[in-house]
């Protein structure tokens, strides 16, 4: 791992969960971690309510688009989280992955969104836990 970790937040559609994962890792981290995220079908934007639902604790993930995975970007990468993608997201060697499973907020109310969005801040602060350890 380089001086920055490098994070990549995986998902299907990277409009929801790795969206809302990439924000929280930005507000927690700074600029002492690399993050980045993608899907392997993006959708045409970020799911309005996921934006909503972070906006509701100070992010703002607006300016955030789905993006294609692409190989560069995995290679590239430290640690590569996937979030419900199944065989749908590819391995890349050599990489440390993290497969959370967590429900898919495409369609959900805010509450719902809330409670993913909750259970997504928890899991990114473990990772950032994980990965201050790490490089002491």
């Amino acid at each position: 791992m380089t001086d920055k970790p490098r994070v990549l937040f995986l998902c299907v559609h990277n409009a929801g969960r790795s969206q809302m994962a990439a924000g929280w890792l930005r507000h927690l981290a700074g600029d002492t971690v690399e993050v980045r995220s993608a899907g392997t079908e993006p959708a045409d934007r970020i799911n309005p309510v996921a934006v909503d639902a972070m906006r509701e604790v100070g992010i703002d993930i607006t300016g955030a688009a789905p993006a294609l995975l692409d190989h560069d970007t995995a290679g590239a990468s430290d640690v590569i989280v996937s979030m419900g993608c199944g065989d749908a997201c590819p391995v890349f060697p050599g990489k440390r992955y993290e497969d959370w499973k967590l429900a898919d907020p495409a369609g959900q109310p805010i509450e719902v969104v809330r409670e993913i969005r909750d259970d997504i801040r928890g899991r990114v602060a473990a990772l950032l836990d994980d990965l201050t350890a790490t490089r002491r």
